[in-house]
């Protein structure tokens, strides 16, 4: 037989999962600076949730105006908080006002309806937002899952908890047409509010998990572009271009070829001794954001060393190299660069190769299209040389 004592217990349960939860995500948000704006959210979801159930389980013994209607506009606040922070850690985009526009308008349905008799249409009004919110957060995050920019794909079923509470909230409104005057009511002991119980503890935690391990990803892809990266043009650096052209030249031997282009800023240690190096770091980064428009989402664009930067281009030929580098010397010779109110010329000199399939490494591919480019300066400069 259900008691009482059952119900409590499971209801103190959450509450203290959903209290510590709540410091965890502050420690995420302040300590480890991790996601913090969508880890913050989560904090406040959590204590929501926490400072419901409470005045919940107070009902009786605070004032009515105390427990009732500020426990259930607690209750979908925390569910539209949860909606906030899923694509905060997912897109890293808070999608609040949607939320904030359900609790608005269901905090003045419940305050229009009187806290008297079975409370049915409350616990309706209560469970079908938060039934809302939570698929809707379900929904951004399996899309947003389901895709990566950097190829990795983030498993889609993460977002099944949400799927999960949102079933469960739709199921508890639900069951206020067949028992109406019980069901808004946790401490009574039946068999539904023992179940629904259960499980709301278990989603807690698997909630929480979930997104935290989202959050954990988010840290390992930033550390893994940092290893990765140039940090001051934002560029591959030399270790992961050398990663990506030798596993490009894996690939020429099953018939899918590459070409690379070389880049090297024109006058650039007189650019530095002029100007100072500050105005020599603004014109690699400002020539890399030229160049951008030139390269696909397939390319690979990495800086060398210095001034010196290449571009990989998987299927392509040397005809198509050619074209890419002209428009590139283009782009980078018409946009001067602005320094302390004077414009200072650029230009940049490219050397170009396609991999043949007798090359034994990207090396070799590599040393060709290093020699144009040094023809290319030896021409002149502002050049492409094949």
């Amino acid at each position: 037989m259900i008691t009482p004592a059952q119900t409590l217990t499971l209801l103190a349960a959450i509450i203290l999962i959903a209290g510590v939860a709540t410091f965890v995500w502050i420690a995420l948000a302040t300590v480890a600076r991790i996601a913090p704006r969508a880890s913050l959210a989560m904090a406040a979801a959590n204590a929501a949730a926490s400072a419901s159930l409470t005045l919940h389980v107070l009902r009786g013994v605070l004032p009515d105006a105390f427990t009732y209607w500020p426990g259930d506009v607690l209750a979908i606040t925390s569910f539209a908080l949860l909606g906030a922070a899923v694509p905060g850690i997912t897109t890293r985009e808070l999608v609040w006002k949607p939320g904030a526009v359900v609790v608005a308008v269901a905090a003045l349905l419940l305050l229009a309806q009187p806290y008297e008799g079975d409370l049915r249409w409350q616990a309706r009004v209560v469970n079908g937002a938060g039934a809302g919110l939570t698929l809707a957060a379900g929904m951004l995050a399996w899309r947003a899952l389901g895709r990566s920019a950097t190829g990795r794909r983030t498993p889609a079923p993460l977002a099944l908890p949400l799927f999960l509470i949102a079933a469960l909230m739709a199921a508890r409104g639900l069951e206020t047409f067949t028992n109406p005057g019980r069901t808004p009511d946790l401490r009574v002991p039946t068999d539904f509010n023992l179940v629904f119980l259960w499980t709301a503890l278990v989603l807690a935690l698997l909630q929480n998990a979930t997104l935290a391990f989202l959050v954990l990803m988010r840290l390992i892809n930033r550390i893994e572009r940092l290893l990765e990266r140039d940090p001051l043009t934002d560029t591959l650096n030399r270790r992961a271009f050398d990663q990506a052209l030798e596993q490009s030249h894996a690939w020429l031997k099953r018939g899918r070829g590459y070409a690379l282009v070389m880049i090297d800023m024109d006058r650039f240690k007189q650019l530095n001794d002029t100007l100072g190096h500050a105005a020599g770091d603004a014109a690699l980064r400002q020539m890399v954001l030229e160049l951008q428009p030139c390269v696909r989402e397939v390319d690979r664009f990495g800086r060398l060393g210095g001034e010196e930067f290449c571009v990989l281009l998987p299927d392509t030929d040397i005809a198509g190299a050619a074209l890419v580098a002209e428009r590139m010397r283009m782009l980078v010779d018409e946009a001067p660069l602005r320094w302390l109110e004077q414009d200072w010329h650029l230009s940049a000199s490219f050397g170009i190769a396609e991999a043949e399939r007798d090359d034994a490494s990207g090396d070799l591919v590599l040393a060709r299209a290093d020699a144009a480019l040094y023809r290319a300066k030896n021409q002149g400069r502002n050049v492409v040389q094949a």
